[in-house]
């Protein structure tokens, strides 16, 4: 059956059990594998056959996990990480080293910004950040002649703003290098960025794809579409051979469809070990057979949360796509005509102090760090996640120091707005 709805494939994609086999995707909880032969082992090694030999590299578990993130998101290869800052690294890491240069919208998670700003700069790879409304030639200015890989959140956390993905994929295609958009948010069911012109697409499945805060974990998917030996000097790691890897050129051997994904799985996990548990990707994919039925009623809550607190006399400014109001709400309508998620973040009248206030009145909305999450939660990034950020990269950010981030889980609307009702009059 060919073409099957996203709504299907959440439930039946990736694994299909033969006569007899498990019908629910099977934890193969097992560090090694065994072989009759050294020379089959070696076959592995090698690259010249597909199997599993040591879980930190692989382990079938994940693989029937990542490929059915894969068929989600449209793509041709993918593979699960610790977490989402393992997958936004390695999906860099995989096309950058020393000397580098990346373009990243200014708009994205402040964990993040922080890796590529700081941890990457210490390995040599420079970044130029680019407002997430940059003109064309704004863009096109920020690129380098050592610039390897642009990359943007498709809704930013905290921030909310939405990014453009076919202007930013026609500067970084226009330059010879892959656009790699984060697609946490939106999720495959209310997004699906490869179909708008990016090339890499990186999750944190820690968020809506498992839903539940039962596990962290992240995932990169390949379009398999950006032809990396059209671009050969830009990208040595993939078009020469890996020296490390018995003299494998990965974009001959694998081509545009598999190259990215072996390399990073052969290079990057060989040595890094960000493997996702096998465990962990048994409860995320628990969550991805529900994520159809579930980001209908999270963008439901959403919208009711943003234009209650719209018209709330307290309330300075709310940030929330589907609003007529928002400054992104036409580029949402191209790109999220579904709505994107839960998440609202706004200001309330009084600034820092006030945020606090209003948070620790709520009654059915829990203070933590965790969002997407079934369950309603709020925070304050700047004393939070994005603390490291200075006052001047939260402003640039789009992040006041008095914002409030709630994400909406599946709880009634009606009860929720009564919690934030009544928290805003304590304030």
């Amino acid at each position: 059956m060919k073409n099957r709805s996203i709504n299907t494939k959440c439930v039946q994609g990736g694994y299909t059990p033969k006569n007899g086999e498990p019908r629910q995707i099977p934890i193969i909880q097992s560090t090694t594998f065994k072989y009759d032969t050294s020379e089959d082992m070696g076959k592995l090694f090698d690259l010249e056959a597909s199997g599993y030999f040591y879980t930190r590299l692989q382990n079938p578990t994940n693989d029937m996990v990542a490929a059915k993130i894969a068929e989600l998101e449209g793509g041709t290869a993918a593979m699960l990480t610790s977490s989402g800052q393992a997958a936004n690294f390695f999906a860099l890491f995989n096309i950058c080293e020393c000397g580098s240069h990346i373009v990243a919208s200014s708009s994205i998670y402040g964990g993040t910004f922080n890796l590529i700003a700081v941890t990457m700069a210490k390995m040599g790879i420079e970044v130029t950040f680019v407002s997430p409304t940059a003109s064309e030639e704004e863009l096109n200015a920020a690129f380098k002649d050592n610039t390897r890989a642009m990359f943007g959140e498709t809704i930013a956390n905290p921030a909310l703003t939405v990014l453009d993905i076919e202007k930013f994929a026609k500067a970084a295609h226009a330059h010879g290098v892959p656009l790699i958009v984060d697609n946490t948010f939106p999720t495959p069911v209310n997004c699906r960025p490869i179909e708008w012109g990016a090339d890499i697409v990186t999750h944190s499945t820690t968020k809506y794809m498992d839903g539940h805060g039962a596990a962290v974990g992240g995932a990169i998917v390949d379009s398999g579409k950006f032809d990396w030996m059209a671009h050969a000097d830009k990208f040595p790691g993939l078009c020469t051979p890996d020296e490390s890897y018995h003299g494998i050129t990965y974009a001959e051997k694998f081509g545009k469809e598999g190259a990215f994904i072996t390399k990073a799985t052969a290079q990057l996990m060989r040595d890094f070990g960000s493997i996702q548990s096998p465990q962990n990707a048994f409860i995320l994919n628990l969550g991805l057979e529900s994520l159809h039925v579930r980001m209908p009623r999270h963008v439901e809550n959403g919208q009711a949360v943003a234009e209650f607190l719209e018209k709330h006399p307290k309330i300075e400014k709310v940030n929330y796509s589907g609003l007529k109001s928002d400054p992104y709400y036409e580029v949402a309508q191209k790109y999220l005509p579904n709505g994107g998620c839960g998440v609202v973040s706004f200001e309330i009248k009084g600034g820092r102090a006030a945020a606090e206030k209003f948070m620790k009145s709520l009654k059915l909305a829990a203070i933590e760090t965790h969002v997407a999450d079934a369950r309603t939660c709020c925070l304050n990034p700047a004393t939070s996640t994005h603390r490291q950020m200075t006052d001047e990269q939260l402003k640039e950010a789009g992040i006041p120091a008095g914002l409030v981030r709630m994400s909406c889980g599946l709880e009634d609307k009606n009860d929720l707005i009564a919690d934030i009702a009544a928290a805003l009059e304590e304030v």
